[in-house]
């Protein structure tokens, strides 16, 4: 089927720029980012600079190694990012209670403290800090009443898909179920007030749907016969990706495949309400790891690199007419990096959705796709994302043939500040979207990187320090002007 001509995506609309920012390097004060008063100065800020788009990682529950690709959840929300400061301003907490949770935060890790721009999200820390208060609010919640309030009615028939699986599956492992609807209650309410705050600055959120779920999550516990199991409920494969420039031996996901079977014969319900739940949160959302609707690395189960394994066609064009029938057109980023192939692209077309472009990709060898000028309109550009090194990190590892590549098109400057020379590009690229990471905004060194691809440790920790505005205005102090410059200014619409 050729693409519809009619299809015009709403995140390549208008020409307009974003940032690339997770909710848990927020600089709030109880060991990682959350909802409260970091987040909504955060989108002040983005309104500010003109900046139209701000994206996050994926924002359920974390799984192994605190990733955000390994969700125990393809619904619910991380509780570790709700508010403690929102909870006592709504007299669930005392308000000396989560200052004194804040102390201990600071007290525990020097670099939680840190005035500068590597300040460090601290999982373990946060889990022992806001958990014990999570659950105190959730009895002073119900004591209130708080499970027979209107508001906490309407949030669980809105989201009923899901909500119970959820909490079956996380109160039994701590047996207290009315703490994780409270908690998923809190998420919610913190996230619509947000989301409302953004909407009325002229800020979008893009949101992150990952391909794959892990098993050990509620969504294989509830709909096992949905995944490739075996019948001692252990996959039969895992996914991942073969060795390319971020592993030599490729990186082993370990997620379950999809038993698309099973899907068809439930016309793809599952995939429609997961679709359906993102977009009551997000403004658009990204399909990381597209190439998967098309084929995917199936690796056999039990090895120890994806050294080995086989591409399989897969039903993603199903699932994207079944999205399209149920919700009409939704708003989606191809993540379309990797093993691309006509087919991918075939895909991607036929349902009009931007892919991506990355500058980092640009300058390996003559002629790339990922150069500037080549960039189509209907495509969302980066320097990087969140799997690739800072800008200036990637500039100190790139050989001389890339470098003079590099220069040419970026200008002398890039040697003295690549991440100022990448943005200038980036900007006056003909891509609708162009994205900054924050780490190239406020100009870092591989210090700050997100995450490494195929290593299981030491990711997702980067965060903002409390005096990041300032290190933001000396590092890039013409964003504002350089985003109106290339005609990608936001306006305020409103709420």
């Amino acid at each position: 089927m050729a693409r519809s001509p009619d299809i015009v995506s709403p995140v390549t609309a208008r020409r307009s720029a974003g940032v690339l920012l997770h909710v848990s390097s927020l600089d709030a004060p109880h060991a990682v980012g959350d909802l409260g008063p970091a987040a909504h100065e955060f989108a002040n800020w983005c309104a500010s600079q003109g900046i139209a788009w701000w994206q996050m990682l994926p924002i359920g529950p974390v799984g192994p190694g605190d990733s955000p690709y390994s969700s125990t959840s393809s619904f619910a929300g991380e509780p570790l990012l709700i508010s403690l400061e929102l909870l006592a301003a709504e007299g669930l907490l005392p308000s000396r209670a989560v200052r004194a949770a804040a102390a201990a935060c600071a007290k525990s890790s020097k670099a939680l403290a840190a005035r500068g721009p590597l300040a460090r999200t601290d999982w373990r820390v946060a889990r022992a800090v806001k958990l014990p208060l999570l659950a105190e609010a959730a009895r002073a919640f119900e004591s209130a009443g708080g499970f027979r309030s209107r508001d906490y009615r309407e949030f669980a028939h809105r989201e009923r898909a899901w909500l119970e699986d959820w909490v079956r599956f996380a109160s039994g492992r701590s047996g207290d179920g009315a703490r994780h609807r409270f908690m998923q209650w809190a998420f919610d309410a913190q996230w619509r007030a947000l989301r409302q705050h953004c909407r009325a600055s002229g800020v979008s959120l893009l949101g992150d749907i990952p391909i794959f779920v892990t098993l050990d999550s509620a969504d294989v516990s509830a709909s096992p016969g949905l995944f490739r199991l075996n019948g001692r409920g252990r996959p039969e494969a895992v996914t991942g990706c073969p060795p390319d420039c971020f592993s030599a031996d490729g990186q082993l996901w370990g997620h379950p495949h999809y038993r698309w079977s099973a899907h068809r014969a439930q016309r793809f319900r599952w995939w429609v309400e997961r679709v359906s739940a993102t977009m009551r949160r997000f403004d658009a959302a990204r399909i990381d790891h597209f190439i998967g609707f098309h084929h995917a690395y199936e690796i056999p189960a039990g090895a120890s690199t994806a050294r080995r394994g086989t591409w399989r066609p897969q039903a993603g064009k199903e699932v994207l007419q079944s999205v399209r029938r149920a919700l009409g057109t939704v708003p989606l980023v191809a993540e379309d990096l990797g093993a691309v192939t006509p087919g991918v692209i075939a895909l991607r077309e036929e349902f009009g959705l931007p892919g991506m472009k990355l500058l980092h990709h640009a300058f390996g060898h003559d002629g790339s796709a990922d150069l500037p000028h080549h960039h189509p309109r209907n495509c969302v550009a980066y320097t990087g994302t969140h799997d690739n090194d800072t800008t200036v990190g990637w500039w100190r590892t790139l050989d001389a043939s890339a470098k003079r590549r590099c220069r040419t098109v970026c200008g002398p400057d890039v040697t003295r500040a690549p991440h100022r020379a990448l943005s200038r590009v980036l900007m006056e690229s003909p891509a609708a979207l162009a994205i900054l990471p924050m780490q190239d905004v406020l100009g870092l060194d591989g210090r700050a990187r997100m995450n490494l691809p195929g290593s299981p440790k030491g990711n997702w920790r980067w965060r903002l320090g409390r005096d990041w505005r300032a290190h933001s205005a000396k590092a890039s102090p013409d964003l504002g002007a350089l985003v109106r410059a290339t005609g990608r200014v936001a306006t305020p619409r409103p709420a």
